[in-house]
């Protein structure tokens, strides 16, 4: 081997221990990065055209790649958008609130946040895409043309009018015939205000009772806020005081009111007949007899606000509103890859489809090839920094061993100069 060719030989080696060098140095710099993957240095024979010939220059060269199938640590956290990937695949996010197809990027980096604008954001300002659901929390549509860029803002839980009222009480058998006692209730209108009504019990006969509902009025002024309709509903009792008829059935009570809102027709859940689950009849033991209400119950719900957020194991984002709804707005997906290695690396722990890595399968958390997400769990980076320290002992060594060669190469070639002239 000539001189020039081992000054080139010497040459590739300081660039290819330069290389690794710099690759050990990101690792260690990023050793408490979320979701990094160690970037990894491959060292090959660098074969010439003439390498037939004892003079020919040989040397080495690099490729880089990173351990994208590697699994980091999983930590929990106390932040409730927090998320973290057991297995294969990545989250689905985007550079715009947009969500474009085009915009689309994948990382394992789950540092999601609520920014000003309600969008769920990571450390390096990608946001999440996921799928959304319908009233019963089931998934709408799937693939990628389903994803869009979850927003949390503007979230409010609508007014649901009361259906039915559920009583659970106890009538004394002992009242004289004609004797009254009032219970009070409340019911929800279409537009989430809150009424008040009151309920007449009469014994009419023995075991024979009727309820009779008054007109509404404002739970917050207290003035009549509609009418209800002239319903009167029996109920007979049998010799053991569980009901054996309640009249009509349904015991349905009709209300109107002055706000605006629709008319309501509201059952009156007494119990089933022969069940002491609703209203009984039982001997009070007492001069003066007296209702015991145990519980007074309604199905409607008032209008509610967002209050938080969280997201479940499975990746299910549930809003919680001040009315003490929970619904499931979206579903966090997992994409994977064929081959997750061609991934294209286009910011940080951001990456990019490619050809080689072929195109993203999109599923949810758990199915197919892909991994469970973890909620309130951050996944943490893959170096281990005792190793890129041993690494980087070995490069140095290298290094220093191919500056010698390069320093040899001169004092020869200072030599041979020497001796031409």
């Amino acid at each position: 081997m000539s001189l020039s060719a081992s000054l080139s030989s010497a040459v590739s080696g300081l660039t290819a221990q330069s290389a690794a060098l710099s690759a050990i140095s990101e690792n260690i710099a990023n050793s408490s990065t979320t979701g990094y993957k160690t970037k990894e240095t491959s060292f090959e024979a660098l074969v010439s055209a003439s390498m037939s010939s004892s003079a020919a220059a040989g040397g080495v060269t690099t490729s880089l790649s990173r351990a994208m199938s590697v699994q980091g640590t999983i930590s929990t956290t106390a932040v409730t958008t927090n998320l973290a990937i057991n297995g294969s695949g990545y989250f689905v996010v985007a550079d715009s609130t947009t969500g474009m197809t085009s915009d689309l990027a994948y990382t394992r980096n789950g540092s999601f946040s609520t920014d000003a604008s309600g969008y769920l954001v990571n450390s390096e300002g990608y946001y999440l895409q996921g799928y959304p659901t319908d009233e019963d929390g089931n998934v709408i549509g799937g693939g990628v043309s389903g994803l869009e860029t979850i927003n949390l803002s503007n979230l409010t839980s609508p007014a649901e009018a009361t259906t039915t009222v559920s009583v659970s009480a106890i009538l004394p058998a002992d009242a004289e015939d004609g004797d009254t006692f009032t219970s009070t209730a409340s019911i929800v209108d279409s537009l989430g205000a809150t009424h008040i009504i009151d309920q007449t019990w009469t014994k009419t006969d023995t075991n024979t009772w009727t309820l009779t509902t008054s007109n509404p009025y404002s739970s917050t002024t207290g003035e009549t806020s509609g009418t209800a309709s002239a319903t009167t509903i029996t109920i007979t009792f049998d010799s053991g005081g569980l009901p054996a008829s309640i009249t009509p059935d349904p015991a349905d009570v009709t209300f109107s009111f002055t706000n605006g809102a629709a008319d309501a027709t509201v059952t009156m859940d007494l119990g089933e007949i022969g069940s002491s689950s609703g209203v009984t009849q039982s001997d009070s033991g007492s001069n003066e007899p007296s209702i015991t209400i145990n519980s007074i119950s309604n199905d409607g719900i008032v209008a509610g606000s967002l209050t938080s957020v969280t997201i479940n194991d499975g990746g299910q984002v549930e809003a919680t509103f001040s009315n003490g709804l929970t619904k499931v707005i979206y579903q966090v997906p997992v994409a994977t890859f064929a081959n997750s290695e061609g991934l294209t690396q286009i910011s940080g722990t951001t990456f990019k489809a490619t050809n080689l890595s072929g195109s993203a399968t999109i599923n949810l958390s758990g199915v197919g090839a892909s991994g469970s997400i973890v909620a309130s769990a951050l996944e943490g980076s893959t170096t281990d920094t005792a190793t890129e320290f041993n690494k980087m002992i070995v490069a140095q060594q290298a290094y220093s061993a191919a500056s010698q060669v390069v320093s040899s190469v001169k004092d020869m070639f200072d030599t041979l100069i020497s001796v031409v002239r």
